[in-house]
């Protein structure tokens, strides 16, 4: 899910700043030095797959191990798979630094065409699109996001954010709850679930 490099910084959305917004033009942070590795291919040993590291995110014991798992997870989603995707989203990343938001939209057009199943690549176009400030074109890039990944917590977030942002805290507590279910260890998701629940499922007698 990386948008330049990706950083674990999702949640700051909630201090100001759309998460997905804030890791599209955040700079790169190197990976803890503890951080968990891909174990290496060999013969003997099977690769680790997504599936396996999404559930070393869910079972995490603390927030440093979580985060190292996150970051190989982003490093999976990054890849397109075409070094031509690859390079227009590079520069669609450029593009959002310099604040030239409409570039940015036309390049991640071409990703989207040229790599439809990819699923990044409609997350940073959503990133572009609220930056336009077109909350609309950036919800429905969102749900092909994680309809292509279900599992892309960023993405949750996101969503929770905009919902927030339009006073619809029924979904905003739904999207951050799929958020938690994937990512236990995710920024301040639990901060904000203890703050909405009370509104949206009623408060205890």
């Amino acid at each position: 899910m990386r948008r330049l490099p990706l950083p674990i910084c999702m949640m700051a959305g909630l201090l100001g700043a759309p998460a997905f917004v804030v890791s599209a033009t955040a700079p790169v942070v190197a990976a803890p030095k503890d951080a968990p590795k891909e174990a290496p291919k060999d013969a003997s040993r099977a690769p680790v797959t997504l599936d396996d590291l999404f559930a070393r995110l869910k079972a995490a014991k603390d927030d440093a191990e979580a985060r190292g798992v996150a970051q190989l997870i982003e490093r999976r989603l990054d890849r397109s798979g075409s070094d031509t995707v690859d390079l227009l989203a590079s520069r669609a990343a450029e593009a959002m630094q310099a604040k030239d938001y409409p570039l940015a939209v036309e390049l991640l057009d071409r990703v989207t065409v040229l790599e439809p199943g990819w699923a990044e690549g409609w997350s940073r176009r959503a990133t572009a699109f609220y930056l336009l400030e077109d909350q609309a074109s950036a919800l429905a890039d969102l749900h092909k996001t994680l309809t292509l990944e279900p599992r892309h917590f960023e993405a949750w977030a996101a969503l929770a954010h905009i919902y927030m942002a339009s006073d619809d805290k029924s979904r905003a507590l739904a999207a951050f709850r799929r958020a938690e279910a994937i990512y236990p260890r995710m920024g301040k998701v639990h901060e904000a679930i203890e703050r909405l629940a009370p509104d949206v499922d009623g408060r205890d007698l």
